[in-house]
């Protein structure tokens, strides 16, 4: 999604307003977007070069915010079996892995507050909003459904009886789509200038407020109301057993175990229990194998539940993370209203620490524990918060600071987030690579470097793995994508 923070919401649609960093680059300018009038109000037709294109700035903070974001998915996912201690939690809890969906959630909140900051025709923003929600479900069927088994497993092709419905871009599609319509019909109710006081921000775009409320008590008064029975699972993906039905005895209501919790119980009712993940991470606890926080053997008194498919980003779970889009989308708004950088940094940095208290409260008193896999209303204050500040922290240092030169190769990726996330988080070009193997498909060239430029040298898988994360795939990646960059290469949806 392009970017751009020229508003008409502050009364001013003569003046083009670049802010410029120390050294002189250009961060955020003021221009048209894709959904802007060519000629904009107050302009002559003569004043306008009639042959001269005019291009989209970038916002080079959030780029890099979204850039960073990918490469801590490629880290956690790639790095994580290694390091369990920076993978996802099993239950309860938050770790590195557990920041990224919501940072993604995040960064489209903003980019969203940017891209329809100016609306001159409502149905074709509709059509293009529905129309990039497509995109974005048909890819994450495609990459997470089942039918890719890259990069290690050499084949292709899902059975349609166990194909994932859910994913990662899925749950952004959801969540972009929600956001952007409710940006899109209350386009006419912003107000042109915003009054006194620390919450004018608030009361000015309080319908998005009100649609990240309705996510929220939809999800809690599920959560915590619905009643949940008894219920059964055949256990298809034990290779080493025969398949077997297990039951899992629950007629309780407001559970947040991994049992019989609502978020499970909507997914099993809507999807179907064989169309869930497969291996939910709730089998690396304790009470699932000995070789907890890593991922093990089950332990013959495990409870049955550790052997069923659970959704991570299911129905319920996913309805709660629009609330993550929604305060994106106030960030965003800041941005956008607020002109002078210590204005934008009270806003951010005031919200995202209110934010983190919240959720530091919620979970140490136990009434609403983090975890990322119910996306509990804890989590979403504990993760939105910590994107407000570092996203604070970056525009300190990007904008305010000028050092944008160290921050480059983050740019870089943010501006291919997609082409990086397809070829390198999910395995699509080590897929690739994998394929031309001599002999045997663990000759292969990702195999070689990883063992003997990597693993071999250091003398440790742990160390030499992390290393082969960090060298020959973010690194890689973030050449490839300054590349792309320097040849005006993008993979936009």
């Amino acid at each position: 999604m392009e970017e751009g923070i020229k508003s008409p919401l502050n009364g001013d649609l003569k003046k083009e307003e670049s802010i410029k960093t120390s050294n002189g680059g250009s961060i955020i300018d003021h221009d048209k977007d894709k959904m802007a009038n060519p000629v904009a109000v107050g302009e002559s037709v003569k004043e306008q070069p009639p042959l001269v294109k005019h291009k989209t700035k970038r916002v080079a903070t959030l780029d890099a915010f979204r850039g960073l974001t990918i490469v801590l998915m490629i880290l956690v996912d790639d790095a994580g079996e290694a390091y369990p201690r920076i993978d996802h939690s099993p239950w309860n809890g938050c770790t590195l892995a557990d920041f990224v969906m919501p940072f993604f959630l995040f960064i489209v909140g903003v980019a969203i507050a940017l891209a329809l900051k100016r609306i001159p025709e409502i149905k074709p923003a509709v059509k293009k909003i529905i129309l990039r929600t497509l995109k974005l479900l048909f890819w994450g069927i495609i990459l997470q459904g089942g039918y890719s088994h890259a990069p290690d497993d050499l084949e292709y092709g899902v059975n349609m009886k166990f194909i994932r419905w859910c994913g990662i871009l899925q749950r952004i599609a959801l969540v972009y789509c929600v956001v952007a319509l409710i940006e899109t019909f209350t386009t006419k109710l912003r107000p042109t200038t915003l009054g006194s006081g620390h919450l004018s921000i608030f009361t000015a775009y309080r319908w998005q407020w009100f649609g990240g409320f309705v996510a929220f008590f939809i999800y809690m008064i599920t959560t915590y109301t619905l009643y949940v029975p008894d219920w059964s699972f055949v256990d298809h993906f034990d290779e080493d057993e025969p398949a077997k039905r297990y039951t899992v005895i629950c007629g309780m209501r407001g559970h947040l175990g991994p049992a019989c919790n609502a978020v499970g119980y909507v997914d099993r009712q809507v999807w179907g229990v064989n169309h869930l993940y497969s291996q939910p991470v709730w089998r690396r606890l304790k009470a699932c194998t000995f070789s907890s926080p890593h991922e093990g053997p089950f332990r013959e008194d495990a409870p049955s539940w550790c052997r069923s498919p659970f959704e991570p980003e299911g129905l319920l779970s996913s309805i709660s993370a629009i609330l993550s889009g929604t305060i994106g989308i106030h960030y965003g708004h800041v941005l956008i209203h607020f002109k002078g950088h210590s204005e934008r940094l009270k806003q951010w940095v005031s919200m995202g620490f209110v934010l983190l208290i919240i959720a530091i409260i919620l979970h140490f008193t136990d009434a609403i524990p983090l975890n990322k896999q119910l996306y509990s209303f804890s989590y979403v204050c504990f993760t939105a918060g910590a994107a407000g500040i570092v996203f604070s922290g970056l525009y300190i240092l990007i904008d305010i600071w000028g050092l944008r030169t160290p921050f480059l190769f983050l740019e870089w990726i943010g501006m291919n987030a997609m082409l990086v996330f397809v070829m390198a988080a999910q395995g699509i070009f080590a897929a690739f690579v994998n394929g031309w193997y001599y002999e045997d498909p663990r000759n292969s060239l990702v195999h070689w470097i990883k063992k003997h430029v990597f693993v071999n040298v250091w003398h440790s898988e742990r160390v030499g793995t992390i290393l082969y994360v960090i060298f020959a795939e973010i690194t890689f990646w973030g050449v490839v994508a300054g590349v792309l960059h320097k040849l005006g290469i993008y993979w936009k949806l």
